[in-house]
């Protein structure tokens, strides 16, 4: 993305519409313009004004551009490398809510995240890699029913959790201070 460019020219970058031939050749703006609107609108995007330079955009919106250009060109396959780390809890859920969009159109996602919340969202495969080998791997369905056996064997891990407190002594806060 480049900044100071407007977002139908982000949105184009390397792929810019022409019209004429030769020497007349120029760049079809118009028609530029119009399918970035109707793209980012049939994405769930609305943004008032392609015109405006696509730095003045938030961090999740500007994600949202991208994964909308790489549905309109046809990507097969969009990977994602941490698209919420800088982005706030709304901000992330509006990317995370594009992603979905992607995988439901029909798009391969890769998501990388250190996040387990934002990827059980979006994922239907989880990989685990722990120093750069797989460490794990299920499948959404897999989780759902081992985490419902934990529930039937005993509660979950914060129910466990909750009875082992209740059954340890409260520890003594007074530091030898003689009460009285």
């Amino acid at each position: 993305m480049v900044p100071l460019m407007p977002v139908w020219r982000n949105f184009f970058l390397g792929s810019e519409i022409h019209k004429g031939r030769g020497p007349l050749r120029r760049l079809d703006v118009e028609a530029m313009r119009a399918t970035t609107h109707r793209e980012l609108l049939r994405m769930g995007i609305d943004l008032r004004d392609v015109d405006q330079p696509i730095g003045t955009l938030s961090g999740g919106q500007r994600q949202c551009v991208a994964i909308a250009r790489a549905v309109h060109f046809g990507a097969k396959v969009l990977i994602l490398d941490e698209p919420t780390a800088a982005l706030g809890v709304k901000q992330s859920g509006v990317v995370l809510k594009y992603v979905a969009a992607a995988r439901d159109a029909g798009l391969g996602v890769v998501l990388i995240t250190h996040n387990p919340h934002h990827a059980y969202l979006v994922g239907d495969r989880f990989v685990l890699l722990k120093r750069g080998a797989m460490a794990g791997s299920h499948t959404k369905d897999e989780i759902a029913l081992e985490e419902l056996t934990r529930q039937m064997a005993g509660g979950s891990e914060l129910e466990q959790l909750s009875h082992e407190l209740a059954r340890t002594p409260a520890p003594d806060l007074s530091g030898g201070v003689a009460k009285g």
